[in-house]
């Protein structure tokens, strides 16, 4: 078995039963891997604020409650709505913030949850949580953007450790940025920033959500907008530029599953059988080309939450966010050769809550 213990209090630590294709929880903190791809941060939450699914709760053996962050976080998860596998075994809750979500686990209203990187960590050090796997690295699809007419694409490369970056301090320092605070948008607008050289404190962030945000850059507030996917893709098709993404800046952006460690210690069975499913649509995801998956992506969308989605975006959205296999989830664990991608990834998030004051050097330790 693999045990590894990274930033933030995220375990890895399973028993791979290699035919049965799971990963067995076996003790406390010993919880289990996972992989999920991140969708839309805000549709199911603006058009099914209170949905509930409840046909696990009549059953005496269920896999209890999946909580979601605004949105079916995850690739994956629209896949196995579209199986209906989730309204036999699970009661899925939505809540309209990561934050919301981890404020309800006290009062023991969820087993499993589904957040990005950046609130997960907040999660630990508030609450104990812990993440037990790695969705995707969502890097690449989350971006900071400026229409084509900003100076700052004048200058390409100038920090040489990050070649594909735009910008120089010139450029960017005073300038007024819309972003989402304390969200994967700020993580990938703060690495944006100290890739040109520029200081937080050097800008105006005007903190708005993302639907906000890209209406008001689309009415001309604002010199630069922090965008996730699809409301990057959103921008990208008004011909506003990329000036660079945690990918570009050299960091990961990981998007995870937490689980509630009680029940997992109490129910490994269960928490088993919920990750061989979630294995077996990752490895769907894997083979299939995102254009054949593309009219079952968008007809969920449509019928679900009445959003419409092009076959070209359904596609883009689901090659931009890769899934990981059971092989390659141990792979990101791996810390023989030292700090593992995983580890990277979460001690990168670690510093960023540290460089915007959410947590002390004390609790950066951790």
């Amino acid at each position: 078995a693999l045990v590894q213990k990274i930033p933030g209090g995220v375990v890895l630590a399973g028993k791979l039963l290699h035919k049965a294709g799971i990963i067995a929880v076996r003790h406390k903190a010993d919880i289990l891997t996972i992989m999920l791809a991140r969708i839309d941060q805000s549709l199911f939450f603006r058009h099914f604020p209170d949905l509930r699914l409840r046909h696990a709760a009549q059953r005496e053996q269920r896999m209890c409650k999946l909580l979601l962050r605004q949105a079916v976080e995850h690739i994956t998860l629209v896949f196995l709505f579209i199986d209906g596998f989730f309204q036999e075994e699970l009661s899925v809750l939505f809540f309209d913030s990561g934050m919301a979500i981890l404020n309800a686990l006290p009062a023991g209203e969820w087993q499993y949850s589904c957040l990005g990187g950046v609130p997960a960590m907040m999660g630990n050090l508030r609450y104990g949580t812990s993440v037990i796997g790695v969705g995707t690295d969502e890097s690449a699809c989350v971006a900071v953007l400026a229409r084509p007419d900003n100076p700052v694409f004048k200058t390409k490369g100038l920090n040489p450790k990050h070649p594909g970056v735009f910008g120089s301090p010139e450029d960017v320092r005073g300038k007024t940025i819309l972003c989402t605070t304390v969200s994967s948008a700020h993580f990938a607008l703060t690495a944006w920033l100290d890739a040109v050289g520029v200081k937080p404190t050097e800008v105006t962030i005007k903190n708005m959500d993302q639907p906000q945000a890209l209406a008001a850059f689309e009415n001309g507030i604002g010199d630069f907008v922090a965008l996730w996917a699809p409301h990057m893709y959103a921008g990208t098709d008004k011909g506003w530029k990329v000036a660079g993404t945690p990918n570009t800046c050299g960091v990961g952006l990981p998007t995870v599953l937490m689980g509630d460690k009680k029940f997992c210690d109490a129910n490994p069975e269960l928490v088993a059988k919920f990750l061989r499913v979630f294995l077996r649509s990752a490895n769907m995801l894997q083979k299939e080309a995102p254009e054949s998956l593309a009219p079952e992506y968008c007809r969920f969308f449509q019928e679900f939450v009445g959003k419409s989605f092009t076959p070209e975006m359904a596609a883009l959205d689901i090659k931009t966010h890769p899934v990981f296999n059971l092989e390659e989830q141990l792979a990101l664990f791996d810390g023989s050769k030292g700090q593992s991608k995983a580890a990277k990834w979460m001690a990168d998030i670690a510093e960023f809550f540290a460089g915007v004051g959410r947590i002390t050097p004390d609790e950066l330790k951790v």
